[in-house]
C-alpha cells in the first residue's frame, strides 16, 4: 500500500500550492506576447494574463479604467515567501509542495529553456533552505529545450535535496503526453523517483465558450470546465498510447481531483471496449490494463475539488485503496477571497478541509491520511534527501 496507513502522521500537507518567484515575474515583465504581465494606469497591482481570452481583450481595454481589466492581480501571495509561509499558518498547514504555475516554461526559446529552468530551480530550492521542514517543491521542466538538455534536466533536480517530482503541464513537447518522444524523459523520472504533479493550462478552444463568455461570464467557464476536461483527455491519451505500460514505475498526481477522470472511467473503459479498430489492432485482449487499474495503481489525485460530492467520487474512482490516493492541496495563490481579507482564511480553502470531513469524519485516520498522511509518505517529506 502506497498511501494510506493505519497511524498515518497528523500533518496537513498542501501539495497543489503555487509561487512565481522574482526571476519568472520578471520574465513574465518582459513579454508582449501572453504570459504575460501588465501594469494598467489606476490599478493597484499588475494584472497576470495567461489566457487566449484574456489576450483578445487587451487591446480593448480602456488605459483609464481599471473596473474591467484582463487577468488577475498578482498580489504578494504570487511571490513572497513571508506571505507563502503566513498563508500556511493561517490555515495550520505544516508542510507545503511548493510548484511554479502555470504556464510554467512552455513559451521559453528552446537555447533558453535549460538555463532558464535551471534558474527557477534553483530559487525554489533556495526558498525551501529558508523554511526546512517546511517546504518541498515540485521542479519544472525545460520541455522547449533539445532532449539531451531535458534530460540532464532530470539528473539536475534529482540532486535538489528538497525536490520531490516535477510539475507538468498537459502540452508535453508540443505534441501532447502521448507523445512517443517524451517516453525516455518519463522514464528518467521514474527512475529517479520523481513524482509528476499534472496540472492543466491550455483548457480548450476559446470558441468551445461561445460569443458571450469573455465578456459576460468571467473565468468561470475555462476554469471550472476547460481545465478538468484537459487533464481528462490529456491522461486518456495516454493512456491509450500504453505510456502507463511502458513506464510502469511512473508516478502522477492529477491536479483538481483528475478533472473529470473519475466520473467518466467507466464510460472510457466501455468505449475502449466497443471500439472496432482497437478491437481488430489487437488492443483490447485479456492482458489489457483497464483505465480503473492504471487509476488505482499509478496514478494519485489531489483533494482540490471544493465539495463533499467530488471528494466522494475521487475516493471511490480510486479503488478499495481510495482513501490513501488522495491528497490536500490548496490551489493558493489562486481563488482568493473577494469579500474579506485576504490575509485571514480563504474560503477555498476552507471548502476542501470540509469536504474531507464530511466525506471521512473529523479527526479520522483517513482524514488524517488525506489532509496529510499520504503525501507524508508518498513524497517523502520525512526527511531532507
Amino acid at each position: 500500500m502506497e498511501g494510506y496507513t493505519s497511524s498515518p502522521p497528523s500533518r496537513v500537507v498542501d501539495i497543489h500550492t503555487h509561487m512565481y518567484p522574482p526571476a519568472y515575474i520578471q520574465l513574465l515583465e518582459s513579454r508582449n506576447s501572453i504570459p504575460l504581465i501588465r501594469k494598467f494606469d489606476g490599478a493597484k497591482e499588475p494584472r497576470l494574463i495567461i489566457l487566449p481570452a484574456e489576450a483578445e481583450s487587451l487591446d480593448k481595454v480602456s488605459s483609464s479604467s481599471s473596473s474591467h481589466l484582463p487577468g488577475r492581480p498578482v498580489t504578494r501571495h504570487y511571490s513572497s515567501l513571508v506571505q507563502k509561509l503566513h498563508f500556511m499558518d493561517t490555515h495550520k498547514i505544516d508542510i507545503s509542495v511548493i510548484s511554479l504555475a502555470n504556464p510554467w516554461l512552455d513559451f521559453v526559446a528552446p537555447e533558453d529553456a535549460g538555463e532558464t529552468a535551471k534558474s527557477i530551480n534553483q530559487e525554489f530550492s533556495s526558498m525551501c533552505t529558508e523554511a526546512p521542514g517546511r517546504l518541498f517543491f515540485f521542479a519544472t521542466l525545460p520541455l522547449t529545450a533539445p532532449p539531451k538538455t531535458l534530460l540532464a534536466a532530470v539528473g539536475h533536480i534529482r540532486s535538489l535535496k528538497y525536490c520531490r517530482g516535477v510539475i507538468l503541464g498537459t502540452s508535453g513537447l508540443g505534441k501532447g503526453l502521448d507523445d512517443p518522444a517524451l517516453v525516455p524523459a518519463f522514464r528518467a523520472l521514474a527512475a529517479n523517483k520523481l513524482t509528476i504533479f499534472l496540472h492543466p493550462h491550455y483548457g480548450l478552444p476559446s470558441e468551445v465558450w461561445g460569443p458571450r463568455a469573455t465578456e459576460e461570464y468571467g473565468h468561470v467557464l475555462p476554469l471550472a470546465l476547460g481545465f478538468p476536461m484537459e487533464t481528462t483527455i490529456a491522461v486518456a491519451r495516454m493512456y491509450l498510447a500504453g505510456l502507463f505500460d511502458q513506464v510502469p514505475d511512473l508516478r502522477m498526481i492529477l491536479a483538481h481531483s483528475g478533472g473529470t477522470l473519475p466520473f467518466l472511467a467507466g464510460r472510457i473503459e466501455s468505449c475502449v471496449v466497443h471500439d472496432g479498430h482497437l478491437v481488430r489492432e489487437g488492443k483490447v485482449g485479456p492482458s489489457r490494463r483497464t483505465i480503473w487499474q492504471v487509476l488505482r495503481e499509478q496514478i494519485y489525485l489531489d483533494a482540490v475539488v471544493y465539495s463533499e460530492v467530488g471528494l466522494r467520487a475521487a475516493i471511490e474512482a480510486s479503488g478499495s485503496d481510495g482513501v490513501g490516493r488522495l491528497m490536500f492541496g490548496t490551489d493558493h495563490p489562486f481563488f482568493p477571497p473577494l469579500g474579506t481579507d485576504e490575509q485571514g482564511e480563504w474560503e477555498s480553502v476552507t471548502w476542501n478541509a470540509q469536504a474531507v470531513t464530511k466525506v471521512l469524519g473529523s479527526d479520522s485516520s483517513g482524514a488524517k491520511a488525506v489532509m496529510g498522511g499520504n503525501a507524508f509518505e508518498v513524497l517523502r517529506l520525512h526527511g531532507d534527501s
